[in-house]
């Protein structure tokens, strides 16, 4: 009898035997933040292992970069990490400064604080929203969007756009904050602390989302600094690294703040530490609004900084103005008739040129191509015959003298950004804190106006590699809870 119950549970065992899985998450999925692929080998609902997959989106950024002058590159990195778009701008700038040996006013300082703080807190906003609604809480999404259109309200003011900004500059800003920035910004923060208690309300407590965050993706401090995590996810673990208290720049280092730290080490303490972080910014934003000095908000550079638009205006936005060739100097070179978007320039290799004044664009590319200075503007000369404008004209180095400055300008400008001054010989790696963790840009410089090695250490990559260290051992649920805690944008990762 024992020995037909024993083979009647070999025969039940074959029948319920369980094998491992290898199921694709992604990189389709919505809940990986982007084109993510996670092949997850699974028994039952259990993970054994996972395999992060990037690589989708091909970006090439730092190849590009290379290809670039140091100042032609900036708004590559807006394209990185989107969502805190700002952050990368400043982090860039701040690395090409120190290479060169920039040294930025001190109003431009603190109005890259600002938009800085900004950027954090509209990146954790973004990462509440989406986090939450990952783990099924529909009502923080829309609370937090609500806060963030006023955030990126703020800076269409400034600089016209929302979210690929590219406001920072080598060498300070593009321009100056307006009063009703700063006025809007002081009744945010105003009212931005009771915004987090609404969304602390609902979820701080919530039983659900106890249940799908404490004790998940739990990580010692001693693992997280190994597997080289930074921001949150690393202060989650009770490692108070932040480069803005360790590695001050801007003006993070006359400001008064606290690092948030977690205990746990989970997905909550990461949580709460991004909670704590919104506070921060908004007592920092305050702060930098009531000591913002006063001053100019651009280097005093001229080799390192571009030439004040109002300065080229006379030749690139002229009210009357024509542009003539001066048929004794010019020797046919056909530069500016390659160079000329409108194709207006007309005339054979080796004979003088001609501009047809009807299609003239007045954009001024010839004016800063041509070498033997036969390319002249003759004010009020628009809408006259080649003859009489023949008359008028008199060579570029007997011009008015405003026009012989933006003629100037505008040639340096063009130099300036197509060429880049020559770097100093060497390497540098310069990292900031960004909301996801610690940005650094490792640049080689052979001497040129160009990085000979452009090298981005962007914390989302590093971060999506700690994935098996965090998944392994609970259940397929806990991936999304996993993927949102750590807080990665894919467009960093595909550099």
């Amino acid at each position: 009898m024992s020995g037909k119950v024993e083979i009647m549970q070999k025969e039940a065992e074959k029948i319920f035997e369980t094998r491992e899985l290898s199921v694709n998450m992604g990189p389709q999925h919505p809940a990986t933040h982007g084109v993510l692929r996670l092949v997850l080998d699974i028994d039952g609902e259990t993970i054994v292992n996972v395999t992060p997959h990037v690589g989708y989106l091909h970006r090439g950024i730092e190849k590009l970069g290379e290809s670039l002058s140091y100042f032609q590159a900036l708004p590559l990195t807006d394209r990185m990490d989107y969502v805190s778009a700002m952050s990368n701008n400043i982090g860039y700038c701040v690395a090409v400064e120190k290479l060169y040996g920039i040294e930025v006013p001190e109003r431009a300082k603190y109005i890259r604080t600002i938009v800085g703080e900004i950027s954090r807190v509209s990146n954790h906003l973004l990462w509440l929203a989406t986090h939450a609604l990952d783990i099924g809480a529909m009502t923080v999404f829309l609370y937090c969007f609500r806060e963030r259109e006023w955030l990126l309200d703020l800076f269409e003011m400034i600089c016209g756009a929302r979210l690929t900004l590219t406001y920072p500059r080598v060498g300070g800003v593009r321009n100056d904050v307006p009063q009703k920035f700063l006025d809007s910004l002081w009744k945010f923060t105003d009212e931005f602390p009771s915004r987090i208690l609404e969304y602390e309300t609902l979820i701080d407590q919530n039983r659900i989302w106890l249940q799908r965050t404490v004790g998940i993706g739990v990580i010692s401090a001693e693992e997280a600094v190994s597997w080289g995590m930074t921001g949150p996810t690393l202060r989650g673990s009770g490692v108070a690294y932040d480069i803005r208290k360790h590695m001050p720049y801007d003006a993070y280092d006359k400001l008064d703040f606290e690092v948030p730290i977690g205990t746990e080490g989970d997905t909550y303490d990461r949580y709460r530490c991004r909670m704590l972080e919104m506070r921060q910014s908004n007592n920092m934003l305050r702060q930098c609004i009531e000591k913002l000095p006063a001053g100019p908000v651009m280097a005093d550079e001229p080799k390192f900084v571009l030439p004040p638009k109002d300065k080229m205006m006379a030749v690139t936005h002229p009210t009357d103005m024509a542009y003539f060739i001066i048929e004794k100097a010019c020797k046919g070179c056909g530069m500016c008739l390659r160079a000329c978007p409108a194709k207006a320039i007309t005339g054979e290799k080796k004979q003088p040129h001609k501009i047809d004044q009807s299609l003239c664009l007045q954009c001024s590319t010839c004016f800063t191509t041509c070498k033997f200075k036969s390319l002249t503007v003759v004010p009020g000369g628009k809408g006259l015959s080649d003859e009489k404008l023949a008359e008028l004209a008199v060579a570029p180095d007997q011009l008015p003298e405003d026009i012989k400055e933006a003629q100037q300008n505008l040639t340096r400008q063009f130099d300036f950004i197509k060429k880049g001054p020559k770097a100093p010989e060497g390497e540098i790696y310069v990292a900031t804190e960004v909301p996801k963790g610690e940005l650094g840009f490792y640049f080689v410089s052979d001497g040129s106006g160009k990085p000979y090695r452009m090298r981005v250490r962007a914390p989302s990559f590093i971060h999506a590699g700690c994935l098996p260290r965090l998944c392994i051992g609970h259940l397929v649920a806990d991936v999304i809870s996993n993927i949102g805690t750590i807080d990665i944008v894919l467009g960093e990762c595909d550099r």
